[in-house]
């Protein structure tokens, strides 16, 4: 529609989670939808490499240190923020002989505001709502919202498209973006479609799989969801033909901007 780059991307960063054959289910989900992504799929189990690097750069401008605070310690010695405790900055001084779990980047006291496309404004105070917050993880592993500013700057990313659940990361996100130096992507930020119990849908909620033989009618209830009106006949359409009529038709205003709905 507007000649850009669609990338595809397995944010697999937490590996006991994650498996290759879950990977390619998706794959297998998405082509059935008729996407078709441009270049190949990268993998972010595979990248740890990228965000050891990003880290040390952290680590040797100031900007992150090592922490001893293990969960429980950090919910009997906190406030309650937006997502759980707010690290109250226990390790920032120095771990005092323990020995380090995790990494932690350093957060300002001032607030971090974008310009969401359907959201509006959005402003976060991140030392007063998250505290500093982790990008290495206890386990290893690499936190995500490390790895996903990696990845989209070495990408050029510069659209996002994505779940209102991810509202509250993308201040942390930019912030990081500010710290290594790269370029802020516009953000667009959907309704999460949710149960009757307000619960986001997925696998964890037992929310029933797309199957692939029934991609029609998925993306026509998903265009309808986002305040589209695609025609009955698309129902047997194939995923090419209805992103195709989406395409030519999709109208941004019409998007809703609540940000949990619950499917109709």
């Amino acid at each position: 529609m507007h000649g850009g780059r669609w990338l595809l991307r397995m944010e697999d960063v937490d590996e006991p989670r994650c498996s290759q054959a879950h990977a390619d289910e998706i794959l297998r989900v998405l082509e059935a939808c008729g996407f078709e992504w441009d270049g190949e799929v990268v993998y972010q189990s595979r990248r740890k490499d990228y965000y050891q690097a990003a880290l040390e750069r952290l680590v040797d401008a100031g900007h992150a240190y090592p922490c001893a605070c293990s969960r429980r310690e950090i919910a009997d010695s906190s406030m309650s923020g937006i997502e759980g405790p707010v690290y109250p900055g226990t390790c920032r001084s120095g771990l005092r002989g323990r020995t380090p779990r995790a990494w932690r980047v350093r957060v300002g006291s001032g607030p971090v505001c974008f310009e969401d496309r359907l959201q509006g404004e959005h402003c976060q105070n991140l030392e007063a709502d998250i505290g500093d917050f982790v990008i290495k993880r206890a386990d290893n592993y690499f936190a995500y919202q490390l790895a996903v500013v990696v990845d989209d700057a070495e990408q050029h990313i510069t659209h996002i498209v994505r779940g209102a659940d991810l509202l509250a990361s993308t201040p942390r996100q930019i912030h990081l973006q500010r710290l290594l130096g790269h370029a802020t992507p516009s953000y667009l930020h959907l309704p999460v479609a949710v149960n009757e119990a307000g619960q986001k849908l997925g696998k964890q909620t037992l929310a029933a799989p797309l199957e692939t033989a029934k991609a029609g009618p998925a993306l026509v209830a998903a265009l309808r969801f986002l305040g589209q009106m695609p025609e009955d006949r698309l129902v047997r359409a194939t995923g090419a033909e209805i992103l195709a009529w989406a395409a030519e038709t999709f109208r941004s205003d019409a998007m809703p901007r609540n940000q949990e709905r619950r499917p109709a």
